[in-house]
């Protein structure tokens, strides 16, 4: 058979480790059940993404400041530029594919700050692109959210309806599209793509008699969605205020604190809270992956975090788990793995009160435990489905070859 030649697209190796294990996923998916597929990417760390997975990549966009406010006229200019190279360069790598696969991401929402000309621009011309020309554009197990930016809301739409295939990590994705306009009656909802790696060999097992040990305390450069912009340093304030507080009273009662991240951005944040307590029981993680994440977390007694893929990890590796909620998908997700009761508003941070609910998880720590063991063989039975489903929808010859195979 002719390879099938296979692109995958987005803010991969761009220093989101939750973005990168969306990413191993897929390509674990693709190298188990289609060997024969020629993957490249087009993404916006190219060099990070083929120096840690092996595969060829380009850049997403053209200008290479496209991230960097512009001010001066020069950089607006070249700014627009951009946006007209970036249609004609989106176009040609789309020609060269037969699949394009968008791996997770939150691509459909703007739950962090968002301008429309960045990556939902991007997304659409991928989507436009892939119908114009004939290749099929699956967006697999994505995030997406009601927004409130007109022209966000438009590119994003238009984004789903010129998709080949949706999918979405949970109910209320799926929910927002409808509500923005999509038809989604053949789409469905699957466990985020991350559940499907592998999970760390160490940890507590259930049962084990609980002994004070450390806490995992996932942090966030956290300003609020795209419609929070103009009190947004109000938001981050009382969020940062609010989280060393937490630590604090948990250094007061003699527990080792371990500061995790998932995006480069955020390392501002362990530095304020390090310089705030200045306590040798709180240490910052250094990690470079959701593999690093899973094993900090199954390591701990118990994780507090916002980012929504330090939760996957932490959930994924067994650890009772609360979680600081920014957006529907968090809540989504400590519902569907059985812990709604441990949330917390992450715009609205009561150190107090987060720390009541701290004690709790901790004394129902066994019983946690047991849950979040179902509910993780669960998810990764439908990310079976879901992969079985894609094979399906994106290479339906070679189901058909080999089930016709002696």
């Amino acid at each position: 058979m002719t390879p099938v030649r296979v692109g995958v697209f987005g803010l991969l190796g761009s220093g989101n480790l939750g973005n990168d294990g969306s990413l191993e996923a897929v390509l674990g998916y693709l190298r188990a059940e289609h060997p024969e597929a020629v993957v490249d990417a087009l993404c916006g760390g190219p060099e990070a993404v083929s120096t840690r997975f092996g595969i060829p990549a380009t850049r997403l966009h053209w200008y290479r400041g496209e991230y960097r406010t512009a001010s001066r006229a020069g950089a607006i200019g070249a700014k627009a530029l951009g946006k007209l190279v970036d249609a004609f360069r989106t176009a040609a790598w789309v020609r060269r594919h037969d699949v394009v696969i968008v791996p997770g991401m939150g691509v459909l929402e703007a739950t962090l700050p968002l301008r429309p000309w960045g990556f939902p621009y991007a997304l659409f011309l991928l989507c436009a692109s892939g119908r114009l020309l004939g290749t099929k554009v699956a967006l697999v197990s994505v995030g997406a959210a009601p927004i409130g930016n007109r022209s966000t809301r438009a590119l994003v739409r238009w984004s789903a309806r010129l998709a080949a295939y949706r999918s979405y990590r949970d109910t209320p994705s799926r929910d927002a599209m409808r509500a923005m306009g999509v038809d989604t009656t053949r789409d469905r909802a699957y466990p985020d793509l991350a559940f499907s790696l592998p999970a760390p060999e160490t940890g507590t097992p259930a049962g084990t008699a609980a002994t004070p040990g450390t806490v995992c305390v996932g942090v966030m450069n956290f300003h609020g969605s795209d419609d929070d912009r103009a009190r947004a340093e109000q938001i981050h304030r009382r969020y940062l205020d609010g989280t060393i507080r937490f630590v604090r009273a948990l250094v007061d009662d003699g527990r080792p604190v371990r500061l995790l991240t998932g995006d480069q951005v955020d390392a501002p944040v362990v530095a304020a809270i390090l310089d705030a307590v200045d306590s040798p029981l709180v240490t910052a993680a250094e990690v470079a992956s959701l593999h690093d994440l899973m094993k900090e977390t199954a390591a701990a007694d118990s994780v507090v975090a916002i980012r929504y893929h330090n939760l996957i990890c932490a959930l994924k590796a067994g650890t009772p788990t609360l979680a600081l909620c920014y957006a529907t998908k968090s809540d989504a997700l400590m519902e569907r793995m059985g812990l709604g009761a441990y949330r917390h508003p992450a715009r609205e941070v009561d150190a107090d009160r987060l720390l009541e609910q701290f004690r709790s998880l901790e004394r129902n720590s066994a019983l946690l435990r047991r849950t979040i063991a179902e509910r993780n063989r669960l998810a990764a039975r439908q990310l079976q489905d879901q992969f079985g489903e894609l094979t399906e929808a994106l290479f339906p010859a070679r189901t058909h070859t080999q089930r016709e195979a002696p």
